[in-house]
């Protein structure tokens, strides 16, 4: 049966909108909601109709069409557009799907860890995210994507400092992330300033025209470039603008901590990719330079000194962040590789990791909820106290290390592949290596966990307690996905190179 004949015609035609302006508008209603249990039930309807939209959008581009939807009716390059194609529909569907499972697991962590008054603004701040992490990946104008990236960004900003009610520090978090956040929108912005300089225009596809008929155009195309990686990398997380990631992910609310790491370095990776792939191009010479160089230097370097970094955190969150910084450095080094193979290769771990990611996050949410457990040394005895939420820990650390049969063995198989069919052996090696050094900070956890005694109260062994069932939904899909992905991972598969496609100009 064809599942898109199932759709109505109006919300393909009308999705790429209803992406932005549904979270948008209800995030609005749901800040004055008299009560979260409301305000959730709108976060949940808003999040399942994304998906569906999103899931409708990516059987589109699966069956070979794009979509250029005109706002207002205005024809680009004076009007505002949207776009959907074979890069930015797979990070579409994303961010709509993690949001659907973060609501589910939302309902008994948000009421935990957030004070009841702030929970209705809580889930409105959570839309307004959503909704511009979307608008950012869908639009075709550049300016417009500075704007959506203020939206999800501002938003983030207040969700990180809602966790204050369960650790003080998300403060000083929050606040390390907005200047740090600030700086790197200053520099997108200044370096979109210098492009309109340079071509006239602001909506993407036409700025890539003009760039090419340059021929890469003059020093303002250089200035604008280098403003703008350095903007993205702050917002990806790259290595060393990253010093934001470890706290916002250490003290966030668990659920802002899972969803910022299924999807908002991946939005920003997203953009950078489609910056320097579809409106540069990599045969301008000074794209090259720094896609070669500087791009895959610092993914390498990411990739050692972030791993070597969790090695010898305390805090089980700030390893996994440390962890994700390295695992940006391997989609930063897929793009410095800058082949088809490379390309797809990155693109499929920037999918991989965040179910893998999200997977992790959702086990160390519900050990906080459980029993307040942050620190490794804490572990003693989870295997036990919480088999099932262990074992789902467990599988998703062996999918991070590499283990065959996983998501993560199948994204670093392909970047390997990438690696060796250029003749990096000496990039092979390092996503070998780093591959080992993950072993040991994941090895600590499950050590601690299911070769230590649990903790004892009054001379009784703590009960076994496992995580309440929308924790366990969420947590287990995840990690069922990840398997599946290292079973047969045809479809993800698929999307990469379709993505690998757009950005080397091969097709939708």
């Amino acid at each position: 049966m064809d599942i898109l004949s199932l759709y109505p015609a109006w919300l393909i035609e009308h999705g790429a909108a209803l992406l932005v302006i549904l979270p948008l508008l209800l995030g609005a209603i749901s800040s004055v909601l008299p009560r979260e249990r409301i305000a959730w039930f709108v976060t949940l309807f808003v999040s399942l109709v994304l998906t569906i939209t999103a899931f409708g959008l990516l059987l589109t581009i699966f069956g070979g069409e794009t979509q250029l939807y005109k706002l207002g009716g205005w024809d680009p390059p004076h009007g505002i557009s949207f776009v959907i194609d074979g890069l930015n529909t797979p990070v579409i569907f994303l961010i709509s799907s993690m949001a659907l499972l973060c609501c589910f697991y939302g309902l008994p962590s948000v009421a935990a860890e957030v004070e009841p008054k702030k929970r209705a603004p809580f889930y409105a701040a959570f839309l307004v995210g959503v909704a511009g992490l979307l608008g950012m990946v869908v639009t075709g104008d550049a300016f417009n994507v500075f704007v959506f990236l203020e939206v999800s960004s501002i938003s983030t900003y207040v969700l990180v400092a809602m966790g204050a009610s369960r650790d003080r520090r998300a403060l000083a978090a929050a606040y390390n992330y907005l200047i740090l956040g600030s700086i790197g929108a200053t520099f997108f912005v200044i370096g979109l300033g210098f492009l309109y300089m340079e071509t006239g225009t602001l909506n993407m596809a036409d700025i890539g025209n003009i760039l090419r008929d340059l021929d890469g155009g003059s020093r303002v195309s250089m200035v604008a470039f280098g403003f703008i990686t350095v903007g993205l990398g702050l917002k990806l997380a790259m290595f060393p603008l990253h010093m934001w990631l470890p706290g916002a992910y250490a003290h966030a609310p668990s659920f802002v901590t899972i969803f910022l790491a299924s999807t908002a370095t991946k939005a920003a990776l997203y953009l950078m990719l489609r910056f320097t792939f579809t409106i540069f191009d990599p045969s301008f010479d000074y794209v090259l330079a720094v896609v070669t160089y500087i791009l895959t230097g610092l993914g390498v370097a990411a990739m050692l000194f972030a791993s070597l970094q969790a090695i010898f955190q305390t805090d089980a969150r700030r390893t996994l962040a440390f962890s994700s910084i390295a695992q940006v450095g391997y989609m930063l080094l897929g793009i410095g590789i800058a082949t088809a193979a490379g390309l797809s290769a990155a693109y499929l771990h920037l999918l991989n990791h965040a179910v893998i990611k999200g997977a992790l996050f959702i086990c160390l949410g519900a050990f906080w909820y459980r029993y307040g457990i942050t620190r490794i040394e804490d572990f003693a005895g989870l295997g036990k106290m919480m088999p099932w939420t262990m074992g789902a820990f467990t599988l998703a650390g062996l999918s991070l290390i590499g283990v065959p049969a996983t998501a993560g063995f199948v994204s670093k198989l392909n970047l390997v592949e990438a690696a060796m069919a250029k003749e990096w052996y000496w990039a092979a090696t390092v996503i070998v290596v780093t591959s080992v050094l993950a072993i040991f900070y994941i090895g600590r956890m499950l050590l601690a966990a299911y070769f230590q005694s649990p903790p004892e109260i009054d001379g009784e062994i703590v009960a076994k307690n496992e995580a309440p069932l929308m924790m366990l939904i969420p947590m287990w899909f995840l990690v069922l996905l990840s398997i599946a992905i290292g079973i047969n991972a045809d479809l993800v598969s698929q999307a990469a190179r379709g993505a690998a496609a757009v950005l080397l100009g091969g097709g939708a």
